[in-house]
């Protein structure tokens, strides 16, 4: 019989009280816009055109083979830095590989017409786009249906915008019901065998992503939010950072790595499994901090919010700490690996 510990997330712990309010997340697709900041942009010649597109309604992978299809190219040769939810308004780079050719000629993309998305410039760069190739995110949330404390709110968005939140991996990282983190487990204990790479890549992702979240659930349990133990690892920030499970000693020493080596122990099977499963340690930091967050109340039950996010961190991880949201019916179903952070598979 097999073992199967993980098919449930927790509920891991909030960092500041909660507010007992409750709204409505993307009710229409304008109502969550994500704007991608490139890391780089394109130079204007190179064997690799790049795209700026605006997609509304469309996932990322869909408009990478939309994409290939128009420009006669297979899917590998698209690429793009980090997917984007489908149900929002979204714009991000994507890169097509087309060298010039004899003619020298470079197709005009930008004549492109489709119902979903629009390409808004093009332009020639050395290099293909790869996943994470991206500073971050700026997002634009409108949350309709406010109900609860207004004061409430506002204590925590303050809070919110001075000390950051949890930098949890969003739900989006788990599967259906928290699926792939069981399926991780499965596979490192070698109950089945994925022989699929890109699965194999998710589960992966699903059960690091996890062991992380314990660490600082566990911290914010023990009352740590917002303080540094001894033996922490910190980032260029000055700011803790958990453990993304591989091979390795961890870094941390004395308290932090009592707590971390704790958390392992518990999950032996899958922190023991990554060690054999070619990852290597990594950290990641413990506080997703907003930048030039902003919010405004249009109406008496409508928030809309406004802050930027580095690659990696969850705009969910924000809004958990202000109120509880729920979504149409039409939008709960799950994109395998729609990560909205931008994080390749494995980060």
């Amino acid at each position: 019989m097999t073992h199967a510990p993980y098919t449930t997330l927790p509920q891991w712990p909030n960092a500041y009280p909660a507010t007992g309010a409750s709204a409505t997340l993307k009710s229409l697709n304008e109502d969550f816009t994500v704007t991608e900041l490139p890391l780089q942009l394109p130079c204007g010649e190179g064997e690799h055109i790049w795209l700026d597109i605006e997609k509304n309604g469309a996932n990322t992978a869909y408009v990478a083979q939309q994409l290939a299809l128009a420009a006669g190219v297979q899917d590998k040769d698209v690429g793009y830095a980090g997917l984007k939810d489908r149900h929002a308004i979204t714009r991000q780079w994507f890169s097509i590989y087309v060298p010039s050719g004899k003619t020298g000629e470079t197709p005009d993309l930008t004549q492109l017409q489709h119902p979903e998305f629009k390409v808004l410039s093009q332009s020639r760069h050395v290099k293909k786009l790869r996943p994470g190739d991206l500073q971050g995110n700026r997002f634009r949330i409108v949350l309709r249906d406010v109900a609860g404390d207004r004061d409430a709110i506002e204590t925590n968005l303050k809070a919110v915008a001075t000390h950051g939140v949890p930098n949890y991996f969003g739900a989006q990282r788990f599967g259906f019901d928290g699926g792939n983190v069981e399926q991780g487990r499965a596979m490192l204990a070698r109950e089945i065998r994925v022989r699929n790479p890109k699965k194999k890549g998710i589960y992966l992702s699903a059960v690091r992503s996890f062991v992380f979240n314990e660490v600082l659930a566990l911290r914010i349990e023990q009352g740590l939010w917002g303080k540094t133990l001894p033996g922490d690892v910190m980032d260029d920030s000055g700011r803790p950072t958990g453990p993304l499970w591989g091979r390795g000693r961890l870094s941390t020493t004395d308290q932090a790595l009592a707590l971390e080596s704790g958390v392992a122990e518990r999950h032996a099977t899958i922190c023991d499994g990554m060690e054999h499963a070619g990852l290597d340690q990594d950290r990641r930091a413990l506080v997703a901090l907003p930048d030039g967050m902003s919010w405004e109340w249009p109406q008496a039950d409508q928030l809309v919010l406004t802050f930027s996010l580095p690659a990696g961190n969850y705009a969910t991880s924000v809004l958990a700490e202000l109120l509880r949201t729920t979504e149409p019916e039409r939008h709960t179903e799950q994109e395998p690996a729609a990560f909205e952070d931008g994080t390749p598979t494995l980060g």
